[in-house]
Parts: C-alpha cells; structure tokens; sequence
C-alpha cells in the first residue's frame, strides 16, 4: 500500500504498525453548486466536487488495496466517468511508475511515477507514495489516497453516475453488521497476512498468525450456509475479502509464511473465492503475473534472490464453485 507496500516496524523485534494516515480529502455530491457534507464518515480534510472526467483514478493491480477500487469501479459502471491508471507491479523506494505504459508515461496524467502528482500538492509530501489514489487530471494533483473512504464514497456519492441495475454494495439493512464483519477482516486478515508476513520477532509472528487463522475459520464457518458475507448480494465486504483471498496461494502462504494450510483446502472459502472470481468485475481485475512480481521482487528482504514462483496454475479458479446451491444474487452480466 505504501510506495514499497511494506508496513514499517515499531521497533526491532516487535509487531508492525501501518500507517493509516491518508490525505483526508473527500469527493462527494454537489449541493447548490457545492460539494456538500458526505452522509457518513469524517470530515477532515477538503471536499471535493462530483464531476464525470475530473479525475482518474490510480490503481495498480498488483496491490489488495487498490484492486478493491478498481473492483467497485467496475461494478458500478464509472469506467466512463473516473478515468483508469495502472501503474506497473514493481518500483523503486520512490513511487509507483507507469512503466508499463508507453514511453513510460501514464497516458492521461503525463508522468513517469505516481509521486509527481503527489509532490504537485504537496511539495514536501515525506509519507509513502500510497495506491490507489485519486488525482485531478487538469491539476495533475493528487486529491485523496484514503482508500477505505475511496471505495465507500464511490458507491455513496457517485451513485447518479451508476450504470442501471449497479449493485447496492452497502445495503442499509445490513450496514452496522457489515461495518463489524469488515472491520474484523481487515485487522485479522487482509492486514492479519501482513503481521504475519513483517513480524519483527518470532512472537510476533505466532500472535499474527494465530489471529489471522482464527479469522478464517471463523469465515469458512460463517459461509457455510449463505452464500455471500451479508446474505445474498454481493457487498463490499465481500470485494474486500476477495481481494486477500486472491492473493493467498499464490503469494500470502508462502512468502508471508501463513501456512497452516492453503486457501484451496478449505472447502468453503476456495469455493466462495471461486464464486467470485467467476462472476463480471471480479476475476478480470486479476493479473496473477503482476501479483507475484510485485511481492517477490519488490520485498527484498524477504526474498532477496528476487526468483519469482511459477505456480499455482490460475485456472483453478475456473473450476466449479457449486455454491449456486446456497441461492442468492451473483453479479451478472451487464
């Protein structure tokens, strides 16, 4: 998530600490030719109007954390109102770059590396060059990489741009519920892999990996009998699990050592991620060569031969799921 997407330690020998400190900025609906206060959530830092192709958003694939963006974009249907950057899966101590673009150079924004549109608004920006994040084209600035704020406010306050028939990914009958279950997955799993994969001492390492696998558990048990986290729509919660779970062989049981087993043996949640993949906006956001590039290569310190695994064989994820028995409301094509 950071620009070498490696949390830094507390101190040696003891458990890490990400950083969640974002620019706190928010893009929300426009109200008599302002943008007005959003429904939910703080208010910290500027706000931002609504308006189709002011912005783009940047999002590598190759990182969880930004693939969860560019998974709600496309549900949504805003692919013709934020504009999309892909920056490549590997970097430097610096930033993100375009590399895979051509010449290098991200085609709507001009520049080499995500940086530059930090630096454009704040000239001595000092944090990690974060994705995803959300820059103004004419500008060239960054305007927020709060990414939990990110996803939320494109479901809330983008909502009159939606494609017709757009899932509700934060239904409120459920809201309160799924803020707790989201909460839970993001400490024990898609961060847990995380502690386990920085711990500073081999204590740390137990306790992470205690916790994270307490949490799958518990999540292989709680979809035992319905089909997505919430019931039987597709939610939010359920692209910020997918995200985690995608990259869980190929890359979390090995390289972050959460190996108590893998995620293909655990009848649930392997057939649960499965459904997922298999259904529009979901398994197309996956580039299983960019993902192991970027941990294998980036994280030097834990792999420094930089070799990166040939398997697993992705098309495991295209065998059948049978979760269509548990009913429910898969994303369709549209």
């Amino acid at each position: 998530m950071a620009s070498d997407d490696k949390p830094t330690y507390t101190e040696k020998g003891k458990a890490f600490d990400r950083d969640m400190s974002y620019i706190p900025d928010r893009i929300t609906k426009v109200v008599d030719g302002a943008p007005r206060r959003p429904e939910h959530g703080p208010v910290e830092g500027d706000l931002w109007p609504v308006e189709p192709g002011r912005y783009r958003l940047v999002a590598a694939p190759a990182c969880p954390w930004a693939n969860r963006s560019i998974i709600v974009r496309r549900l949504l249907g805003l692919e013709d109102v934020i504009s999309l950057g892909l920056p490549g899966p590997t970097h430097d101590k610096r930033s993100w770059t375009f590399d895979r673009d051509p010449g290098g150079k991200d085609p709507v924004l001009g520049i080499e590396r995500l940086q530059d549109a930090y630096l454009a608004r704040f000239p001595d920006y000092s944090k990690g060059i974060t994705v995803p994040a959300v820059v103004e084209v004419e500008s060239g600035q960054v305007v927020t990489n709060d990414f939990p704020w990110i996803t939320h406010d494109l479901s809330f306050e983008w909502r009159d741009h939606h494609r017709p028939g757009a899932p509700d990914l934060w239904p409120d009958d459920v809201r309160e519920e799924m803020e707790t279950v989201m909460k839970r997955i993001f400490t024990e799993v898609n961060n847990g892999v995380y502690r386990c994969g920085f711990a500073g001492s081999q204590e740390a390492y137990e306790d992470a990996y205690d916790r994270l696998w307490t949490a799958m558990d518990w999540l292989e048990e709680r979809l035992t009998d319905r089909r997505f986290l919430m019931g039987d729509t597709v939610t939010e919660a359920d692209v910020r699990l997918f995200t985690t779970l995608a990259r869980f062989d190929a890359v979390y049981h090995g390289h972050f050592k959460c190996n108590r087993n893998k995620l293909t043996e655990m009848p649930v949640l392997w057939a649960y991620a499965r459904d997922l993949f298999q259904m529009p906006g979901f398994g197309e956001t996956i580039d299983f060569e960019q993902i192991k590039a970027h941990y294998y290569v980036v994280h030097t310190d834990i792999n420094p031969t930089g070799v990166v695994p040939k398997g697993p064989d992705p098309d495991v994820w295209l065998t059948p799921h049978g979760r269509e028995a548990l009913g429910g409301e898969p994303i369709r094509p549209w």
